[in-house]
């Protein structure tokens, strides 16, 4: 386990060539990453309209009458027992 003998000085610049090797790797992964946008070919994009018009014929239906009724129940009071009777004679 011997030392490397260097200064100051060449362990800066051991630093800085790793750090300018890993922006290096880092731009070549987003160039790879984003190659289609980079280098790609836009083709324009034609759409072709129909040539054949269609049409749709409703046939004539007949008219119906619909009668909508409503019937509202009223259910029956209930009647109170004794024991209710009792109670809303104390509530104060």
């Amino acid at each position: 386990m011997s030392e490397e003998k260097g200064g100051f000085f060449s362990q800066i610049k051991n630093q800085i060539i790793t750090t300018i090797g890993l922006i290096i790797t880092a731009a070549g992964g987003l160039v790879i990453t984003n190659m289609e946008a980079i280098f790609g070919v836009s083709e324009e994009v034609v759409v072709e309209k129909p040539m054949m018009e269609q049409t749709i014929n409703l046939p004539e239906a007949t008219k119906d009458t619909v009668v909508i009724s409503k019937t509202i129940v009223v259910p029956p009071k209930k009647e109170k027992t004794e024991t209710e009777k009792r109670k809303e004679d104390f509530d104060w």
